[in-house]
């Protein structure tokens, strides 16, 4: 149920196969091996202990915003870019690589 729960937030370019369940439980079974167990703490009844689980969340979580942040950063430097390419096209200084850019544009496009 997971996997067919996640495939609408598929990342590009992933196999059809990547979301099956034999593929998920291979993948979480990975990083259940991988992830350090947290100890044990002795303390009151009633303490919250962090689980193998929370730590792959917390850890899962952090990349992910990792990335986020880079994406982010890499968007916003194409749109300035973009902005400053159109406010020099407007101003007539580019019509010499015109087409150029317009292949570029068609390119990034598709």
């Amino acid at each position: 149920s997971v996997s067919r729960a996640i495939k609408p937030f598929a990342e590009p370019g992933r196999p059809p196969d990547w979301f099956s369940q034999k593929h998920c439980a291979s993948q979480y079974s990975e990083l259940l091996e991988t992830t350090e167990t947290p100890k044990r703490k002795r303390g009151e009844k009633g303490e919250v202990v962090e689980t193998v689980e929370d730590v792959i969340v917390r850890k899962l979580t952090a990349e992910r915003v990792d990335e986020l942040k880079k994406i982010i950063k890499e968007t916003q430097e194409k749109y300035r870019q973009l902005k400053k390419d159109a406010e020099l096209i407007q101003a007539g200084h580019m019509d010499n690589r015109l087409e150029e850019l317009c292949n570029e544009i068609m390119m990034w496009v598709i």
